[in-house]
């Protein structure tokens, strides 16, 4: 068990490891984040009488997600290293199977998969918390208000990190990401459904 830490630890200090788990992580949290949104205003908008209703909701969709992610990912990084090792087997003319490299990449597609779960699951769940005071401090409309701002809030940072990763502006970054979960609320209140 500790051995297998260590691997993954190893794996974390690679940047092409941490490059695509990034990726994986903030692309799933962007679905995420907008898929509270989503659920959020629908909920609303359909009537749903209390917040730990909406919770419930939103912590089936973050199970959904968060499953689709590392499932996903898992298959996906599974076909690539396949595929990758194949292609290094084939050019050396040796099986690699048991060795370091293939260690090597089977703990990145562990943590692939791993950062492509977590990405939803809080993209999910961390707007859906406001439900859990709709009756003692908030009515509806404002935990779905302040679920929506969070959301925003969630995307906005994955623009702000994204931007330092690229040096690029930050405010310009997360403006554009954050701008994403108000065109999904939007879109939620004037088209039918």
């Amino acid at each position: 068990m500790l051995s297998r830490l260590k691997r993954l630890q190893r794996a974390l200090t690679r940047d092409d490891v941490r490059s695509i788990s990034r990726r994986y992580f903030i692309s799933n949290g962007f679905d995420g984040a907008l898929t509270s949104v989503g659920v959020t205003v629908g909920s609303y908008l359909s009537g749903v009488p209390d917040g730990l209703t909406v919770f419930k909701i939103g912590i089936g969709a973050a199970i959904g997600l968060g499953t689709s992610g590392v499932w996903s990912v898992w298959e996906i990084e599974r076909a690539e290293k396949r595929a990758e090792l194949m292609r290094i087997e084939h050019a050396m003319l040796t099986d690699l199977d048991e060795t370091r490299i293939q260690r090597q990449k089977a703990g990145a597609r562990r943590i692939n998969a791993l950062m492509s779960g977590i990405g939803p699951v809080i993209g999910v769940v961390l707007p859906m918390i406001p439900f859990l005071f709709e009756e003692p401090f908030l009515g509806m409309r404002d935990a779905t208000l302040v679920s929506i701002s969070v959301a925003v809030a969630i995307l906005f940072l994955f623009g702000v990190y994204l931007a330092d990763i690229s040096e690029q502006n930050w405010i310009v970054a997360g403006a554009r990401m954050g701008l994403a979960g108000i065109v999904v609320a939007v879109l939620n209140l004037i088209l039918p459904g």
